[in-house]
């Protein structure tokens, strides 16, 4: 077991008010995580460390055994993949799927004159075929429905087998049946030997695919709990990080919540 990520007493400080305070958090590279917290907790926050975009107002942030404010940032991101709604929102809407998947060989949003090998463009192909993309490979983004987007930005970020994944929010305004498609892919994704370390930032219990073993439950900034899913996440402590009383029911590895009165 090699720890990708290490956060040791990290601030974040914005206009005086802390947005993460004195966190400790270790991932390794065989656990898969999610982050629950309401808005305003600091999840996204975790993300941008963790991809090199944000640095800590103080504490150090060590990812892939390089401490940021001491390594290449740009060095280090193509060892890490990262899918979010952002990133989405770059992707010219005329390119095609395929050159989306394939430009993360270079790192850059949009067919520009870059060259790519014969080895490239079968790689995309075999990482859409298994988001079961193949066959959108000649339609263009913006023609996509926001499931098949969601499933396209995942593609891009495993396409360079990264040491370590990062989904923000990925199931975020899916209606019921392209949410469960998407969680079932991510289940047996995460599930698979060779994948790398994944966290998961998400708001809803409902949307923690099958296979992930660890969660991280957060408020103001602060940690609230933190450990393996099946110990850790129980409705007390969702009580208290959601500041209302939740009851947590689970079947066949997926979990459920409602307020209670």
């Amino acid at each position: 077991m090699t720890q990708v990520l290490d956060f040791s007493d990290v601030v974040v400080r914005r206009n005086a008010r802390e947005i993460v305070s004195h966190l400790d958090w270790q991932v390794a590279d065989d656990q898969r995580w999610v982050i629950l917290g309401p808005n305003g907790a600091g999840k996204t926050t975790l993300l941008q460390l963790a991809d090199t975009l944000d640095h800590p107002t103080s504490g150090s942030v060590t990812i892939l055994g390089e401490r940021l404010g001491r390594t290449d940032v740009f060095e280090l991101r193509p060892r890490i993949g990262f899918a979010s709604s952002a990133l989405a929102k770059r992707v010219p809407p005329n390119e095609t799927v395929l050159n989306v998947v394939l430009t993360a060989a270079f790192s850059v949003v949009g067919r520009w004159n870059e060259s790519y090998e014969n080895v490239d463009e079968r790689r995309a192909l075999r990482v859409l075929a298994e988001w079961k993309l193949d066959h959108l490979a000649d339609r263009t983004f913006g023609t996509l429905s926001d499931g098949e987007q969601k499933r396209v930005q995942i593609a891009r970020a495993v396409m360079t087998d990264p040491e370590l994944l990062l989904l923000d929010e990925p199931s975020a305004s899916l209606d019921l049946g392209a949410r469960e498609e998407l969680l079932t892919l991510l289940g047996g994704y995460a599930q698979a030997p060779s994948t790398p370390a994944m966290i998961m930032v998400t708001h809803h219990v409902e949307e923690i695919p099958v296979g992930f073993t660890h969660v991280l439950l957060m408020r103001d900034g602060r940690i609230i709990a933190s450990g393996p899913l099946s110990e850790t996440l129980t409705s007390e402590a969702l009580t208290e990080t959601f500041g209302m009383k939740i009851s947590l029911s689970s079947e066949h590895g997926r979990y459920s919540a409602r307020a209670t009165s």
